[in-house]
């Protein structure tokens, strides 16, 4: 399919997802208010349209961690995404690569580091979960570093995994054993696509950088217990000096909310942070982070790179965020539901619509390179 915006691939995403993967991908937890929060506010931003400027030569180019990038954007980490699409990081991936911009694989993906990287040359950044088993972690930090991944993203606002009540009421968290397996069958059956290409051809359904620790449970419905079960709960900023003993290039700390978090980031040696609710998917009732990222930009301005994720479904939406102090965005669901509607191309498709949308967006603010996008690009 072509669609004419994201929120096309998100409608078409619904139609061919299970039921219980479409919530998945799309809920957030509690009440939701923070998933909405990040659309609604970040929509809200009004910015400032100049005019009779030169915009013949718009430049999206920008440069992250010594990393030059398309435009400044990039893949974030969403666990189970290779059930969006057979073998779905992978073409994630390509898609990344294709466009110019990083992919970000997350610790629970289906697809592992090593198959990523044999499905896409182009080297990747990895995100971390704390897990109890530091011998592990510190054997999946060297994998990573060996297949070359130039950006850990370490995550640090999931010390426990949020309320979500969609997961329960999906049939993904709330039914266990062969009750709730053959709820998801009877659910994948609806959509016989997915079932023949994802549910048959995409086999393993399995975590796969985590499927030594979890032994023959491996499947689909051992995820959330898993993650209970083994996530961290007591990490520290302490815990930040494990990571940097044994990983030696940029790490970039996910999670940041509050403007004494950035400063105790960037104190601890931090190269950069992503200011994010986790897709208000952990902490029902914290700001948005359109609302929490000027204070934290104020905060660091100058320490870090700064990158924020939330809401972003347009490259206005991009055009947003950095005037209001990112120096580059990660999308989530945006190119999950593109993944579930058309695979590897339906990802490029969104790079290529936020791309276009942002040229305009820059046009009209009169700003023809990234670096020239600020809070003179915001209406008084």
């Amino acid at each position: 399919m072509r669609a004419a915006s994201i929120g096309d691939y998100r409608e078409a995403a619904r139609r061919r997802l299970p039921h219980f993967l479409f919530e998945y991908f799309d809920g957030g937890s509690y009440a939701e208010r923070t998933l909405r929060a990040n659309i609604e506010d970040l929509q809200d931003i009004a910015l400032r349209q100049r005019v009779l400027t030169d915009v013949s030569a718009i430049d999206l180019s920008t440069t992250l961690f010594d990393q030059k990038l398309a435009m400044p954007v990039a893949l974030g980490p969403i666990g189970l995404a290779g059930m969006a699409a057979r073998r779905g990081e992978v073409q994630a991936a390509r898609a990344a690569a294709a466009r110019g911009v990083p992919f970000t694989l997350s610790t629970v993906s289906a697809c592992s580091l090593a198959e990523v990287a044999r499905g896409c040359p182009t080297p990747f950044w990895f995100q971390l979960y704390m897990v109890r088993d530091r011998g592990f972690l510190h054997a999946l930090l060297e994998e990573a570093h060996e297949i070359a991944c130039p950006v850990l993203v370490f995550t640090v606002d999931m010390p426990l995994p949020g309320a979500r009540y969609r997961d329960v009421r999906s049939g993904l968290s709330g039914a266990a054993g062969l009750r709730g397996q053959a709820r998801r069958i009877g659910q994948a059956m609806t959509r016989p696509r997915w079932a023949w290409d994802v549910g048959i051809r995409g086999r393993p359904h399995q975590l796969g950088n985590v499927a030594p620790l979890l032994g023959p449970r491996s499947g689909l419905e051992d995820f959330l217990g898993w993650m209970k079960d083994n996530f961290d709960a007591s990490v520290t900023w302490a815990d930040l000096d494990f990571v940097r003993a044994h990983w030696k290039g940029p790490i970039v700390i996910k999670g940041i909310l509050d403007p004494d978090d950035a400063h105790r980031a960037a104190d601890a040696g931090a190269d950069g942070i992503i200011v994010s609710n986790h897709g208000g998917r952990q902490l029902d009732g914290v700001p948005s982070v359109a609302r929490a990222l000027p204070a934290i930009a104020d905060a660091v301005a100058g320490r870090l790179t700064l990158l924020a994720d939330g809401g972003v479904r347009s490259g206005l939406d991009v055009v947003r965020m950095l005037a209001l102090g990112a120096q580059g965005v990660l999308l989530g669901r945006a190119w999950a539901f593109a993944l579930a509607a058309d695979g590897e191309r339906g990802v490029q498709h969104v790079l290529d619509l936020i791309d276009a949308e942002m040229r305009v967006a820059m046009a009209l603010t009169g700003a023809t390179t990234v670096d020239r996008i600020g809070a003179g690009s915001l209406a008084a």
